[in-house]
């Protein structure tokens, strides 16, 4: 099975904790197949035998910290079940017209509808949000860098950890 693992608030990159290169090394140390990463942000795809995805994401955060020290959460999706989270996206014009203003947050638990409706009335600029399965999307059309709609207040309302990925990179993670 093919799998597509985020590092959430981590820094991954050439003069950072942890480079790249030894994030790919780490994966086929402990026997992942076709371990590749994406960018300099903690992305990386990988090839193993069918594993619950909690156990899978404890198995990395348990690799990171013991090689690196650094403690860090995994958020780890299926092939298909990341198709299938761009198949349901609510925000097709905005895809197309303003790719890198759009984010997909996967969450490591199900996010509850009512937890969404609490968010959307903390909301006080022109950002939308909308939910889907184990996922919330949100559109910044004024810029993500100044917004108040930041990790942190949505964790907050929904009550799970998020880690967010610009559509840009979410196709990217799926080619």
């Amino acid at each position: 099975m093919r799998y597509i693992a985020l590092l959430r608030a981590i820094n991954v990159g050439g003069s950072s904790t942890i480079k790249m290169a030894e994030l790919r090394a780490l994966g086929e140390d402990f026997g992942f197949s076709g371990v590749t990463t994406l960018l300099q942000s903690g992305n990386l795809t990988f090839e193993a035998r069918e594993a619950a995805l909690p156990d899978l994401e404890q198995r990395w955060e348990q690799a990171v910290f013991e090689k690196f020290g650094v403690s860090t959460t995994f958020v780890i999706r299926t092939t298909p079940e990341w198709q299938a989270m761009i198949d349901a996206n609510p925000y097709p014009r905005e895809a197309a017209d303003d790719p890198a203003h759009l984010l997909a947050l996967p969450s490591k638990h199900d996010i509850d509808p009512s937890a969404v409706a609490s968010l959307r009335v903390a909301i006080r600029e022109r950002e939308s949000v909308a939910a889907g399965e184990r996922c919330l999307y949100a559109h910044y059309p004024d810029g993500i860098g100044r917004s108040k709609l930041t990790t942190k207040l949505i964790e907050r309302h929904l009550g799970t950890l998020v880690t967010g990925r610009n559509w840009n990179t979410v196709l990217k993670l799926v080619a």
